[in-house]
Order: C-alpha cells, then sequence, then structure tokens
C-alpha cells in the first residue's frame, strides 16, 4: 500500500475563545521548532467528536467540561495531509493526515483554570491570541485547514464578540 492510499485519522479541534475574544493557543512540546496550536486530538472508539474535543480540553490543557459553552460546531470535516517525510512515520504509520470535526467553545473559566501539567502533557507554554492570527502560528502543513476553520467559524466568532460587555461578561 502507497502511505498516500493510507486514511485519514479522525479528530476533533477546539476553538477555545476567552472572555476578550481571544484564542487559546499552545506551544506543542514534542518539536524544536516553534510549533502553536489549538486543542485537538484523535476521536476514540465509541466517542463522538464533541465528547472527544471536550476530553481533549481536559487532557491537554486542563480544562473540565463545566468551565466552557459551546458557540457553534463548524459544519463539515477539514482535511491536512502530514508532509511526506511524516506519512507512515507518525500515528504508528497508520494515518496520512488528519480529518477534523471543529469546535468553537466560549471559556468561562479563569487563566488559573488552565492547567498544561497534565498525565500526558502536549504543551509547554499557552497563550491567547486574535483568532486572525492563528494561521501564521501553526505548522505550515496545517495552515490552510486553520484558515478554513478561521472562515467556517468567522460569523460565530463575530457574533461571540458582540454579545460581550464591557466587563466582559455574556449578554
Amino acid at each position: 500500500m502507497n502511505d498516500r492510499d493510507l486514511p485519514y485519522r479522525p479528530c476533533a479541534g477546539v476553538m477555545l475563545i476567552n472572555r476578550d475574544g481571544l484564542a487559546f493557543v499552545g506551544q506543542r512540546i514534542d518539536t524544536t521548532m516553534e510549533a502553536w496550536q489549538m486543542p485537538q486530538g484523535g476521536i476514540d472508539p465509541g466517542e463522538d467528536a464533541q465528547e472527544a474535543a471536550l476530553r481533549e480540553l481536559g487532557e491537554e490543557i486542563g480544562v473540565a467540561p463545566d468551565k466552557v459553552a459551546l458557540i457553534a460546531e463548524a459544519p463539515g470535516e477539514f482535511f491536512y495531509d502530514l508532509p511526506d517525510d511524516l506519512v507512515g512515520k507518525v500515528w504508528k504509520g497508520k494515518w496520512r493526515g488528519q480529518r477534523q470535526k471543529w469546535f468553537l467553545y466560549r471559556f468561562l473559566g479563569e487563566d488559573t483554570d488552565i492547567n498544561l501539567a497534565t498525565p500526558h502533557p502536549e504543551f509547554m507554554s499557552w497563550r491567547w491570541v486574535d483568532p486572525s492570527g492563528l494561521p501564521g502560528l501553526i505548522v505550515p502543513f496545517k495552515r490552510q485547514l486553520y484558515e478554513d476553520v478561521l472562515a467556517a467559524l468567522a460569523d460565530h466568532l463575530t457574533a461571540a464578540n458582540a454579545c460581550q460587555t464591557d466587563d466582559g461578561a455574556t449578554r
């Protein structure tokens, strides 16, 4: 089987925005390059994409489901292919890339509720960024996916930010 005949790994991704409309990004712990990304991960057997998204928030950044509120689910799925030098090497050689369902969540907690010291840490640091800057922070082979996710959620991001009062509370 050709590496490009491999299937896509089913995954869920989360754009987590705070009261200021900024998006969470974490700097990956498993690379020497400066690689930032939003929380994402595989969908386990018997799990739906939204369940996986909430689980990933807990596993990757220590955020419990009661600290988030769903704003929107992006329509459809988003795909990316691994670069040729990674296909067949990562994820035990089972996948050519990922197909992802994306969710936009409002973060209801405080920054102190974010904890990268999870049992299997994925990020070494984190920050809040303007969502429009996300594609410039991600590894190049995921950039188009991030641009597509932003486009799919753009109306919801605008609406979510318009529902904030001056003190950051939701109307």
